[in-house]
């Protein structure tokens, strides 16, 4: 089992479970996830078939990063929290709506797209979480001598600082201090630094698709993405 995943949720104690095959890692399930994602969307593209991205294997994925979360400690707890409850909703809609577009519609079509507890705003918060890991894995890839710290705080300023409070953003500084070191990190993910290069390129690909397919179908519905 993975090390940090002990004190998660239930949700997140199911998605553990893929983990019981020791040549099975955190990075790996997560790089494997997205890739398949990614390849549905391209395909999806080539094909120019009607069929839109799932929404329960939408969320069977993004389930798999709340352990990444998890890893991280407390300095991401803020996020751990909001993505865990956002993945959960989504799995849950997921019974009624069967893709990313019919939630999106139904919410545009209710004017209900920005009111707090909505699928849809409740996509918009996951994928932010998505976009979150790949800025981290970026800075965490860009210098050898890149503290984890550094690379958490510039993620963190990129991605969520400008829709988060004072109060937030001053907790979240606060607690960049107790993220553990890179070793620890590899560590604690069962990863070399190679392998966890290797791994977190893939994300970082895989998910630039994704990201900018749920971007598309906001921006389709001339709904704008600075919220």
């Amino acid at each position: 089992m993975v090390v940090c995943a002990e004190n998660n949720t239930a949700m997140e104690g199911g998605v553990a479970e893929s983990f019981k095959d020791s040549a099975s890692t955190p990075l790996s399930s997560i790089a494997e996830a997205f890739e398949e994602l990614s390849r549905f969307l391209n395909n999806w593209k080539v094909d120019g078939s009607n069929e839109d991205m799932p929404l329960g294997k939408f969320c069977e994925a993004c389930s798999r990063i709340s352990i990444l979360f998890s890893c991280l400690g407390i300095a991401f707890k803020f996020a751990e929290l909001e993505y865990v409850s956002k993945v959960n909703d989504l799995m849950e809609a997921s019974k009624t709506y069967n893709t990313l577009k019919n939630v999106i519609d139904y919410d545009a079509a209710n004017d209900t797209v920005k009111t707090p507890g909505s699928h849809s705003r409740n996509l918009r918060r996951v994928r932010q979480g998505l976009d979150l890991i790949r800025a981290l894995f970026e800075q965490f890839l860009s210098a050898n001598d890149y503290s984890l710290r550094d690379a958490a705080s510039a993620a963190y300023h990129q991605v969520c600082a400008p829709y988060h409070t004072w109060t937030v953003r001053t907790a979240v500084a606060a607690g960049m201090y107790t993220l553990p070191t890179k070793d620890q990190l590899l560590l604690r993910l069962r990863e070399s630094n190679q392998s966890a290069e290797k791994k977190m390129k893939r994300y970082i690909e895989a998910s630039h698709t994704v990201i900018e397919y749920i971007d598309e179908l906001y921006l389709s519905r001339n709904i704008r993405l600075d919220w």
